[in-house]
């Protein structure tokens, strides 16, 4: 229906859990329409993986994003403004830049694919501004038939989708395997690090096959790693301060089946089809119920039982507090923080985080801010180069949209809102489920029979 409605040129709002075909819907369609079918997407590390499977499958396609040189960018404007892709992926602050803007202009869009649609939202769980502005992109474009394609969506954040795309409230919305039978939700009350090893230990004596354990921070997954290498427990490991070749290595070995367990930072799992993944643990209460159920949805895909425990600890609360705060710097900070970038771009190049952090103030290892604040500069078109690379270079300064202190305070107290969600889902004495459906706008009471709450009644 999706594809068909997308032929005939009525857009529509697709649901539709990760690895479940959601590319699908764009990629057909591109094989049948005139012109270009454009996707915007947050998860620029994913573009190149996703522009392989299309080329493969004989599509024209390719990416336009910050990890490509200045020299390649200008290449691959020229093509485009030729007319030579019939699929483009770019993130959305793509759109700021002009040089973009008049290679697309003479370029008939005959589709707009809006992943990860739940960005849109400042009530989402992952907003991000420029994507707010995607309706304005739109009308650029002609208002194009557009896409937008989400695994998780309230209600609210699936009308606020298509007002700010500038969609019809009309608009289909299609939603497709939101519930998961197979999954089978436990939630363990612990309480420090021991209790929670001990925790994994039993629990995976009971699920042997492939497994994904998830950490909110790294330090807490090298914490237990080491622990699980002293009992002589195989695993693999995957964050962002691994070097791209290991984080490759350890993604291949779990692919392949070489690697049964592996312990990661969320961002593993996202793009990856594994149909076999037996449990889910959470070593940490996730940030939200849209993250969690994201997270579990990698489980079981094959439509057999996966288990998926979370390691409750009262504790972790506070971390995960930390944790919004540290992903959403103040308007303020980031402005110092470019302060310090243009007032002296030496020290920065020579010294790098250790300069920033100290001029910062910030000497917590766990506060990442300033990171985030850099990844914000070069995600806006800030900055270009990095840090690591001793090649950091200022653009032009940010945007006052991105610096609202109100839109500012609206969103961390939205987010603060969603981790609360979380914490009721830990506490609830009914079907974990049914409190799970409910929230994303699935009204039902029929009790799933296979969480902890449902079996304790057996």
């Amino acid at each position: 229906m999706v594809i068909q409605g997308a032929l005939q040129g009525n857009s529509a709002l697709v649901l539709m859990p990760t690895g479940m075909g959601k590319s699908l819907c764009y990629q057909i369609p591109t094989f049948h329409l005139p012109g270009l079918t454009l996707v915007i997407s947050p998860l620029i590390a994913l573009m190149k993986d996703q522009v392989d499977r299309a080329v493969r499958l004989g599509i024209k396609a390719t990416y336009i994003n910050s990890s490509l040189s200045g020299a390649e960018r200008n290449k691959r404007y020229a093509s485009l403004s030729r007319g030579s892709y019939r699929l483009l992926y770019v993130a959305p602050e793509r759109f700021r830049k002009t040089e973009f803007q008049e290679a697309l202009s003479g370029v008939e869009v005959s589709l707009v694919a809006v992943d990860e649609a739940h960005c849109v939202s400042q009530w989402g769980h992952d907003f991000r501004p420029d994507y707010s502005r995607i309706g304005e992109f739109r009308k650029l474009l002609k208002d194009p038939t557009t896409l937008a394609l989400t695994a998780t969506a309230t209600p609210d954040v699936q009308k606020d989708i298509l007002t700010q795309l500038g969609l019809p409230s009309t608009t289909a919305i299609f939603s497709s395997g939101m519930e998961r039978p197979n999954l089978e939700v436990s939630i363990h009350n612990v309480w420090g690090e021991d209790e929670k090893v001990r925790a994994f230990i039993g629990l995976r004596s009971q699920a042997p096959g492939p497994a994904i354990v998830y950490f909110a921070l790294i330090s807490s997954l090298e914490s237990f790693s080491k622990e699980l290498r002293k009992l002589n427990v195989d695993h693999q490991t995957y964050h962002g301060q691994l070097p791209a070749r290991l984080r490759k290595t350890s993604q291949e070995a779990f692919l392949a089946g070489d690697a049964t367990l592996m312990l990661a930072t969320p961002a593993f799992g996202l793009g990856i089809d594994k149909p076999d993944i037996r449990m889910i643990v959470h070593h940490e209460i996730p940030i939200s119920l849209e993250a969690y159920y994201q997270e579990i949805g990698r489980g079981g895909r094959d439509g057999n039982p996966c288990q998926c425990h979370l390691l409750y600890d009262e504790n972790d609360l506070s971390t995960q507090m930390d944790f919004i705060k540290w992903n959403h710097p103040e308007p303020s900070f980031v402005m110092a923080l470019f302060a310090l970038l243009r007032n002296h771009p030496e020290r920065v190049q020579q010294e790098g985080l250790d300069f920033l952090r100290g001029q910062m103030h910030f000497y917590n290892s766990r506060d990442f801010r300033i990171e985030t604040a850099l990844n914000l500069l070069d995600r806006w078109g800030c900055t270009e180069g990095s840090l690591s690379q001793k090649n950091l270079k200022l653009i032009e300064a940010p945007d006052k949209e991105f610096l609202d202190q109100t839109k500012y305070d609206t969103n961390l107290r939205c987010q603060q809102e969603k981790l609360l969600k979380m914490v009721e889902l830990t506490k609830t004495q009914d079907c974990r489920m049914v409190l799970i459906y409910r929230y994303f706008g699935l009204l039902t009471d029929q009790r799933c029979e296979k969480c902890d709450r449902c079996l304790s009644r057996s």
